[in-house]
């Protein structure tokens, strides 16, 4: 499972570094440094956060234009994340301080992006939809902070399918599909399904891959801890032979 994600994951990169490539070489020509990147990502995140917020003040519960330009800038921070730790290593400017402002600022970017959306959702009473959110959030966060502390031990833990590219191309393309869909069809329709006409709200392109992630964030997690238990369980046991 890890090394095919690692496959398609190289296979990403390689298109969207191609698409991009403009844009890489005018960052070389500015001089930013990768750390700048990270930042910048960053605020991309914050302003698509200040934008959730601002639609959940909103009186009309249906005005879903603001999650499609949320997702406009969650799906950028989600590139210059990708570019810093490109130019970082293409232009040999990679650095312990940075690996660790670019893990510390990434796991800032997600919190305050889930924040965003939970604001929304609570604000026009999405309720079971914001707690699925929130399980959304602690999952990524456990699958980040899994693989860091497996690290720590010396264990490389970059095993699971649920990682940050995937969970920010989820929720930034839904986003943004929910605010273009909501412009074409309206917020709510129905669909008439064994003579009923059941209503189903535009929302929903939104909360459907916030569930996934909900899923397999915490089964990613879950599958590093015992993937790394597995590991510590077999050295232990190669010592015990050992000695």
């Amino acid at each position: 499972m890890s090394q095919e994600y690692k496959k398609w994951e190289i296979i990403g990169r390689k298109i969207v570094f191609t698409i991009f490539s403009p844009f890489l070489w005018l960052i070389d020509k500015l001089n930013i440094s990768p750390n700048m990147l990270t930042l910048i990502g960053l605020f991309f995140n914050v302003g698509a956060a200040i934008i959730l917020i601002a639609g959940g003040e909103q009186p009309e519960r249906y005005e879903l234009s603001y999650i499609g330009w949320a997702g406009v800038l969650v799906l950028f921070g989600g590139l210059f994340d990708m570019l810093d730790g490109y130019v970082a290593k293409t232009k040999g400017r990679t650095s312990t301080f940075g690996a660790l402002f670019d893990s510390v600022l990434d796991r800032h970017s997600e919190l305050v992006m889930f924040l965003g959306f939970m604001y929304f959702l609570v604000a026009h009473h999405y309720f079971f939809s914001s707690v699925i959110t929130f399980f959304a959030l602690s999952g990524s966060v456990m699958v980040s902070y899994t693989r860091a502390r497996a690290e720590g031990l010396g264990i490389d833990c970059s095993v699971g399918f649920m990682q940050r590219p995937v969970r920010i191309i989820l929720i930034g393309f839904s986003a943004l599909f929910t605010g273009i869909l909501n412009s074409i069809i309206g917020p709510v329709n129905y669909v008439h399904l064994f003579g009923d006409n059941i209503k189903v709200e535009t929302i929903s392109m939104l909360i459907g891959p916030i569930i996934i992630v909900a899923i397999f964030a915490n089964y990613t997690a879950i599958y590093r801890l015992y993937y790394s238990y597995q590991i510590i369980k077999e050295s232990e046991k190669n010592k015990k032979n050992d000695s």
